[in-house]
């Protein structure tokens, strides 16, 4: 049997998966396992490693069919492995054995992945960053201290930035790796968020090795694939899409059901306005996916990333409204600690309430980039404005001022 290359074929062969592997009755790992070997865990990735080589668009055919079935989207298991190492995995990385070792567990779930990027001197400014990377033999020997890192706590492995040249400009004397989070020398620690969830984390990193083999691109070249990674990010956090009035709106719609004694014509217009926004949104988000070509995202992940994270914060504000003195009953400030990454930034906790994803919904506009920053990318990127001036850019790094 030939491999699927149509809409249809692929939805077809998603079908078989699901009929022999069935989501109400089979683990998740066994599922998506099927999915892997089939090719259906990202149609764009290349045969053998997850995919079809069709285009990235096709994979929205799979979410629906095995969502249909009642099965999960290998995103919302697994989001900083799926949505943003893997495609930066089989884009750079050169032992196709080890690509292969890392990306299997990844759509499973098996293996969780964690983003070190930012730091308490490099937030949106990443390329300043100071942790070192030596190298010493076949390894490097890494020191320093991440921040904000989701899911650092239930990580396998971790995407790490480090820098191996002072002596250039910030942006060039990076270099990237994927690090093992479970040896010795990596301290991860809770940042208790005003929720009293600890998804994020700071890592302290203290003599960690890193084997060469486990570099992605060039000695140098890091932001580069940095890039990569970021480009998934943002594409990845605002391309989830649902059923029409599900998600937030959703929830604003049935709180507003519920509460028939506080609709007032003011809340009446406010979520009238707020259901054409995420419908518009929706919309939007269902034909980028499906006219996605096999190619890395550009930059329509910034649009819906902006888009997304204000939509729900402004959903979440309307609930609290409606809500009126009840929004302020909360008891969920005792530190809490997720055991895997289904409680994390894409989804909600089934088990949480209004209150508490309306106080999540706060780090939308600073998690994946902030809003100052998908502004300045639209602005300079898309819309061809001039950039923000930037007086260290050609400075070596080791002579720029830090605070």
């Amino acid at each position: 049997m030939s491999p699927p290359v149509t809409a249809d074929e692929v939805e077809e062969a998603t079908r078989e998966v699901v009929r022999r592997h069935d989501p109400r009755t089979v683990p998740r790992t066994e599922l998506f396992g099927a999915l892997y070997d089939a090719g259906l865990a990202w149609v764009h990735h290349p045969v053998g490693l997850g995919g079809l080589g069709l285009a990235r668009g096709l994979q929205a055919v799979v979410d629906a069919v095995v969502t249909d079935a009642g099965g999960d989207q290998m995103f919302a298991v697994n989001p900083i492995g799926y949505g943003m190492g893997a495609p930066t995995v089989v884009e750079y990385g050169s032992d196709r054995e080890l690509v292969a070792r890392w990306l299997r567990p990844i759509a499973t779930g098996e293996e969780i992945w964690c983003q070190l990027f930012s730091e308490p001197g490099a937030g949106s400014d990443v390329a300043g960053l100071a942790t070192s990377a030596v190298p010493d033999g076949e390894d490097w020997v890494v020191n320093g201290q991440k921040v904000w890192t989701t899911l650092a706590h239930v990580a396998r492995w971790g995407m790490l930035v480090a820098r191996t040249d002072p002596d250039v400009a910030k942006h060039r004397g990076l270099t990237y790796f994927v690090i093992d989070m479970d040896q010795p020398g990596v301290e991860v620690r809770p940042l208790r968020q005003m929720t009293g969830q600890a998804e994020f984390n700071e890592v302290y990193l203290h003599d960690a090795r890193v084997p060469d083999t486990y570099r992605l691109g060039d000695v140098g070249a890091g932001w580069r694939v940095a890039i990569t990674t970021l480009m998934n990010e943002r594409s990845a956090i605002g391309g989830v899409t649902g059923r029409r009035g599900s998600g937030p709106i959703g929830e604003a719609l049935g709180l507003w059901r519920a509460h028939p004694d506080r609709q007032t014509a003011v809340l009446r217009d406010r979520l009238a306005r707020l259901w054409t926004r995420a419908e518009t949104h929706r919309l939007t988000l269902a034909r980028a996916r499906r006219t996605a070509t096999a190619g890395q995202p550009g930059p329509e992940g910034s649009v819906s990333k902006l888009v997304g994270a204000e939509l729900n914060q402004d959903v979440y504000e309307f609930c609290m409204d409606l809500l009126g003195p009840d929004a302020l009953l909360y008891d969920g400030y005792d530190l809490r600690r997720g055991d895997d990454a289904t409680g994390g930034r894409v989804h909600a906790d089934p088990g949480s309430t209004l209150q508490q994803r309306f106080l999540r919904s706060r780090a939308n506009t600073i998690e994946g980039g902030t809003s100052e920053v998908m502004r300045n990318i639209l602005g300079e990127r898309v819309l061809g404005l001039p950039g923000e001036p930037r007086s260290d850019s050609d400075r070596p790094w080791k002579e720029v001022p830090r605070g």
